[in-house]
Order: C-alpha cells, then structure tokens, then sequence
C-alpha cells in the first residue's frame, strides 16, 4: 500500500520549489488572456519576467474581503473565473461571496488530506459539511471519493436521524467541524446508540482545541485536520497531530505582513497569501485573511513540503476608535516613513471612558544612538495623527520585544 498520495510529496524541497516557480510565468500569460479581472490587475506585468519568489512579491494582492465589493460591481465571479472554464456549480457564501466550481475529480484537491489522515478505498465516509449553498459539503465529498472511499452525503444537523444511519450502516470515517463530531458522540451516549465503528476523522471548518481531539482519541478516533477555503480548496493538512498543516503541492504560498504586500522573515506570523494553479479559477496572491507562519524543520511523516504552524487569528485588525476606523495599512504607512523603525504595534485601550492608543515601536540599539528619542517619538506620534486623524503615545522598544503573533492593530479594550 502507498504511503502517500503523490509521489511528489516526498520531492526533494528544492526541486519542488524550482518547478513551481517557473510555472509562474505561463500562467500569469494564461490570466491575463484567459481573466478579464486579471487582464485589468496584471496589464503592465511582464509575465515572463515572473519567475522568483522576490518578483511575486512585486504583484498586486486580491483580498478575499474585497471579493464581495468585486463581485457587485461585476457578477457573477468578478471576471477572475477563465473564459475557458467549465463551471458546473456556483456557491454562495456568507458575505454574500459566489464560488465557482468545476465537478472534475478531485478539483478542490483534497485527497491529500483524506489519504493522510488514513482514509481508504472502500471506507464508508458520513459526511456532516453542508451541502447547500456553500462548498463545505463538496470539497470534502470529492476529497474522499478520491481516495477511493463511498460518501454518506448526511449534511450538518438532524442528530438523531444520523445517529440511525451510523448505527445501521457503520461508517470507519467521518468528515465535518469537530464540535459536530462531539455532538454526535455526547448524543450517541446518552440515547445509547452503537457509534464505534467510526475510528477516523478529518475535520475542519473551525479549530480543533487538542483537549477535544484527545477526547476523541479516548473513544477510539483518531482525528487530524484540514485546512481548506472555498476559493482554493486545499491549503494545508495535517499527518501527525499537533504538528502543523503540510501545504498542498501545487500551491505557492507567502506570509504577508498584514496591511502591505511584502513576505515577512521565516518564522514570523502573518497573513497567509496563496498563488493557485487552478485553469478555471486562477489566483494569483490570494490573501486569505488568515494568520500563520511558517513552522521549522521537516514533518516525521517524511512529507517534504514546508508546513504551516496552524490558524493563528484573522489578518483583519480593522478596530475603531473614537469612532474613526484604523487600518493595519495605515500603521504600515508610519513604519515605512521611517527606517529606524522594525516593527509596530498600535494598542488600543479604554481608561476612564475614553479611547487610547499606543503605538510601540521596535528600534535597534545602534538606532536609538542615533537618534534624539524625544524628537523621534514626537515626530512619530505627529505621523500617526497624520495619518489616523487621531492621536496617541508613543512608545520606543527594544528590537524582539513586540510578540511575533502577526498582529499590528491589538484592541485590548475590555466592554463592561
């Protein structure tokens, strides 16, 4: 039997990094004859040019919050969907944000996911992701029947009636949110219903505390994770608990500081921004609004490709103060108007009824020696009120000292 479900899974790293980028430069060409959206976005692009990490970098990002504004001013997909593709269904998601999708085998890519978490041909699968409107139900549904598995397309909720279908049918396999997972199991108990023939769960749709996926491990399931959206499909998944989400093949992905366009050093949390080789659904630096890193060394399964540490908060620190809206770009704004400066972090708080914000700013010692400290921060704060039309502290700290948690906007502020 297969360990994996590529072959390229254990590629070397470099080489896989090496085919991936120099598909860059046929595609983007692909997208800017194929999209109308992308026609637009990309125009004065060389795509010939675009062959390193440091130049797709230089590319615009779409974000996915922008999608629902892109959207109404032009239905049904924007124009990102290729005039060449077969669209076979279209979604809709909470926003509203329309998803296409084309019903080719396997075309969210998520075998992967099922196959690393032990799922085989002719496993019974119960399927709990909804099947209408959204792509939840689908994407998994594919996942599995590409590893071979018959799917009970049972949908969210109807606990009871699903608890029959377990008892009667006895499924190895489940796919859905966890919580769904462990109502079924506290409903099994107390109705006294025989679920024990699931000993298997890929879930995702939400986060998976590892004091839930020990109480799955208590009744005989062995549960990993993955990690999917409705515009990609397949980003990450997990082999091991605990260990990170492996990126799927056939993805490029970036951390991005969140408000800007650039990569951040390995190892530090940003927003998760993909490049998705999909003919009929391209995307080209696709900013999730998820935070992630980049996690250290090589997964023990003997998968090669680089892993993600996990979901680690939203990129979107929008917050308002005073009843004005501060944005991580404009923070960004500030930290690119002076040099001195490594990273901020703007806190806002309440004290005695009235908004307050701080912006810590990371300086290295052979900055702060340069500098006049009081001068600094009060030109500092002076660009924050420029830019925010608020004002607010400043506060000079030493380099490493801000937490590496992706975060620029921190609202601390607690409502009583």
């Amino acid at each position: 039997m297969n360990s994996y479900f590529h072959e390229n899974e254990q590629m070397n790293p470099v080489e896989r990094e090496h085919r991936l980028l120099s598909r860059l430069p046929a595609f983007i060409q692909y997208v800017k004859q194929e999209s109308p959206y992308y026609a637009k976005l990309l125009a004065d692009v060389i795509a010939s040019d675009i062959s390193t990490r440091a130049l797709l970098a230089q590319l615009p990002i779409t974000r996915k919050s922008d999608l629902k504004a892109l959207q109404k001013c032009d239905a049904i997909f924007a124009g990102i969907v290729s005039e060449k593709a077969t669209i076979a269904r279209v979604f809709q998601s909470p926003g509203p944000i329309n998803e296409p999708e084309n019903c080719m085998d396997d075309w969210w890519r998520m075998g992967q996911a099922f196959y690393a978490a032990g799922f085989r041909k002719n496993d019974l699968v119960q399927n709990c992701l909804s099947y209408h409107l959204t792509p939840g139900g689908f994407i998994l549904d594919s996942g599995a029947r590409a590893c071979g598995c018959t799917v009970i397309p049972a949908g969210p909720g109807q606990t009871e009636q699903q608890l029959e279908v377990i008892e009667s049918l006895k499924p190895s396999g489940y796919c859905g949110t966890p919580s769904f997972l462990n109502i079924l199991l506290e409903k099994a108990t107390v109705n006294e219903k025989d679920v024990s023939s699931i000993t298997k769960a890929l879930v995702t749709g939400e986060a998976l505390p590892e004091s839930l996926r020990a109480s799955f491990k208590s009744k005989g399931i062995d549960v990993l994770q993955a990690y999917a959206s409705a515009d990609i499909g397949l980003i990450g998944y997990e082999s091991i608990a605990g260990e990170g989400f492996i990126i799927a093949e056939e993805l490029i992905i970036e951390i991005v500081r969140p408000g800007t366009l650039e990569p951040v050093e390995h190892g530090e949390v940003g927003e998760v921004v993909v490049t998705s080789f999909n003919a009929d659904y391209p995307l080209i630096r696709f900013a999730t609004g998820d935070l992630s890193s980049i996690a250290e060394g090589k997964s023990r399964c003997g998968r090669t490709n680089k892993r993600l540490k996990g979901w680690l908060g939203r990129a979107d620190q929008t917050t308002k103060v005073k009843g004005m809206f501060v944005h991580p770009e404009q923070i960004e704004k500030i930290r690119k108007a002076f040099p001195q400066i490594n990273k901020m972090r703007l806190t806002v708080d309440h004290m005695e009824h009235n908004d307050m914000m701080t912006l810590a700013c990371e300086l290295d010692s052979f900055a702060k020696l340069a500098i006049e400290t009081k001068a600094f921060s009060e030109q500092v704060a002076l660009a924050l009120q420029k830019a925010t039309n608020l004002s607010g502290q400043v506060s000079l700290v030493p380099l490493g000292s801000l937490p590496n948690d992706g975060k620029v906007i921190d609202d601390v502020r607690v409502l009583r």
